[in-house]
C-alpha cells in the first residue's frame, strides 16, 4: 500500500510538533492573568521579566515596579518593591496593591498542566502569568 506524501507529511508534524514547555527565563517578559484569587480587571496590563542582575521589574497596572530577586532552581523570592507614585482609578489601585503585596510572598514557582507559569506563595493561591507574545 502506498501512503501519500501529504500523510507522511502530516504524520512527521504531528510526532515533532510538541510546544516547548514554557520556563522562568531571565529577559523574558510575562503577563500577569490571575493575583491569588482573582482575575485582573479587564484591560489592566500587569507584567514581571526577570532581569539578568538579579533585579525584577514591570508594569503593576497603573505604575512601574521594580524589586530585587533571587532564582535557584524552582525556588523564587522577591525583595521588597518600589514603584512609580502615579494615581489611578481606585479599582486598579486596589489590583496593584493586591499584586505587589502578593509578589513579596513569592517563594517558588513551578509551570501548570496547561502550561502557565504560577508563582507560589506560602499558603494561597499563585500569580498566574503568560509569556507575552512578541
Amino acid at each position: 500500500m502506498k501512503h501519500s506524501p501529504v500523510i507522511a507529511l502530516l504524520a512527521a508534524g504531528l510526532t515533532g510538533c510538541a510546544a516547548d514547555p514554557v520556563q522562568l527565563e531571565s529577559e523574558k517578559t510575562y503577563q500577569v492573568e490571575w493575583i491569588g484569587e482573582r482575575p485582573l480587571i479587564d484591560n489592566s496590563h500587569l507584567t514581571i521579566t526577570l532581569g539578568e542582575d538579579g533585579r525584577a521589574y514591570g508594569n503593576a497596572g497603573c505604575n512601574h515596579w521594580f524589586a530585587s530577586y533571587t532564582r535557584e532552581d524552582d525556588k523564587l523570592v522577591f525583595g521588597a518593591a518600589g514603584s512609580t507614585r502615579k494615581l489611578c482609578a481606585p479599582a486598579l489601585m486596589e489590583q496593584e496593591q493586591r499584586f505587589l503585596a502578593a509578589l513579596v510572598t513569592v517563594q517558588r514557582w513551578d509551570v501548570s498542566g496547561i502550561g502557565q507559569l504560577r508563582l507560589w506563595p506560602a499558603t494561597g493561591k499563585p500569580i498566574r502569568l503568560w509569556p507575552e507574545e512578541g
